[in-house]
């Protein structure tokens, strides 16, 4: 999300750790048994294989022990001794997906007269960790097991994460960031508390990016322009100095940073001051591409949210000058995107999701094969380009002995046609569970 969406939330107090601990006691008692299950050894054959690595594999058996891949082989490997057997023959399988750009706690009640935004801010904290579990699961459902979430407030993104890893809320694996670090964008009044994540000059910025690595982030984001949501301008709003001083804290902590900027110029910025990632950005000049090309700098361009934004005006109260504004930005993020991927910039898949956007995640993908690449290149942005990006690269984004055993079984073939995965997922592990089955009944 965004600056401007940050500023929605100014004033929200943190009331969340205690109510977020009696819920996860509470969750953990409502789990069966078998959603936390022990030690196991299954063998999975499927059509053809899209294992990560650049290899597709026919008729091959991935064999599960635990949570982990144990061995992947050919039709001619047999079934284990001692190992249950599950026959998806009639589909193809990749590594789960990864999301690297969404917003698990950004929850639509369609029940409520409010608009999405509204809902988020006037919701306690506890509950909307609570129901965000709807999000978690249409995520899942989409073949979606990691994320990298890029924002939230009052610590319901960790409380979040930490009850999926805790098996007390079912979900894909979580990397988040907190609050946003982004500058002053609206007035306060003297005695009003400044808005979480707010900060201005290298100084105040540093300060903000050490309290996000104290409550415990995996990453750090920090919003350098405006732009989101109904917002497609790009005004850089932090300096370089800013960007800069957020970069090397991060990185000196051990922690990785995603640059959210719309425009050109704070992404030029960004690269330069050392980020790990550029979001959203559209009209980067070829200098700075080849400069991330060379840096191995990401790009997550998240193109298709702002289709979704304008595909969906009635629940936001958007007008039809804000959807045009939506309209024409995605021309331009697309043409960026191309031009990215013909310059060698690593790129990875990002849906921004958002309220009701989960579900679908990989609609990404499609724009990516619009704009030049195959669908096994645009795959690897959901797998191998994502788990770099992460620093997971040797346990997700693969099919492989020792990696997660993530895997996701589509109807058809995806190395010819992306709606195979963007429309047709039917069968969803994550680290050795089932939590999606939609093969039942299905012909």
């Amino acid at each position: 999300m965004t600056a401007s969406a940050n500023s929605v939330v100014t004033g929200v107090r943190l009331r969340v750790t205690k109510a977020i601990a009696s819920i996860a006691i509470w969750a953990t008692t409502l789990l069966s048994p078998d959603a936390l299950a022990a030690s196991k050894l299954v063998a999975i054959r499927f059509a053809r294989l899209i294992d990560g690595t650049g290899k597709v594999i026919t008729s091959p058996l991935v064999v599960v022990e635990n949570d982990r891949i144990k061995a992947v082989g050919g039709p001619t490997m047999p079934v284990p001794d001692g190992a249950a057997f599950v026959d998806l023959s009639r589909y193809s399988a990749l590594p789960g997906l990864i999301d690297a750009h969404t917003h698990m706690t950004y929850l639509f009640d369609p029940d409520s007269p409010m608009k999405p935004v509204e809902q988020f801010v006037k919701r306690l904290p506890p509950v909307t960790v609570f129901l965000a579990q709807q999000n978690a699961k249409r995520t899942l459902e989409s073949g979606v097991t990691t994320v990298r979430d890029l924002g939230s407030f009052e610590q319901m993104d960790l409380a979040m994460r930490d009850l999926i890893r805790r098996g007390a809320m079912l979900g894909p694996r979580m990397f988040v960031s907190g609050v946003p670090v982004f500058a002053t964008d609206e007035f306060v009044k003297p005695g009003q508390p400044v808005a979480p994540g707010t900060a201005d000059g290298p100084a105040d910025v540093m300060r903000v990016v050490r309290l996000q690595i104290a409550a415990g982030v995996d990453l750090i984001k920090v919003v350098a322009s405006t732009g989101g949501y109904d917002d497609v301008t790009g005004f850089q709003t932090l300096s370089y100095d800013e960007i800069k001083a957020a970069v090397d804290v991060a990185h000196r902590a051990g922690k990785r940073i995603a640059v959210h900027s719309y425009g050109a110029s704070g992404a030029r910025d960004a690269v330069k001051a050392g980020a790990d990632s550029i979001e959203h950005a559209v009209d980067i000049d070829d200098a700075t591409l080849a400069e991330m090309a060379r840096r191995r700098i990401f790009y997550v361009p998240t193109i298709d949210h702002n289709r979704y934004y304008a595909d969906n005006p009635k629940i936001y109260g958007f007008g039809s000058d804000a959807v045009n504004n939506l309209r024409a930005f995605v021309p331009k993020n697309l043409e960026t995107a191309r031009r990215a991927f013909r310059m060698g910039v690593p790129i990875a898949m990002g849906s921004d999701a958002v309220f009701t956007m989960f579900g679908e995640n990989t609609q990404e993908l499609g724009w990516f094969v619009k704009l030049g690449m195959t669908p096994v290149q645009a795959l690897a942005t959901a797998t191998t380009n994502a788990a770099m990006l992460l620093g997971q690269e040797k346990s997700l984004g693969a099919v492989a002995p020792g990696f997660f055993a993530d895997l996701v079984a589509v109807d058809g073939d995806p190395v010819s046609d992306i709606t195979a995965v963007t429309q047709r997922v039917r069968w969803v592990m994550k680290a050795g569970t089932v939590v999606v089955d939609r093969t039942v009944g299905h012909k």
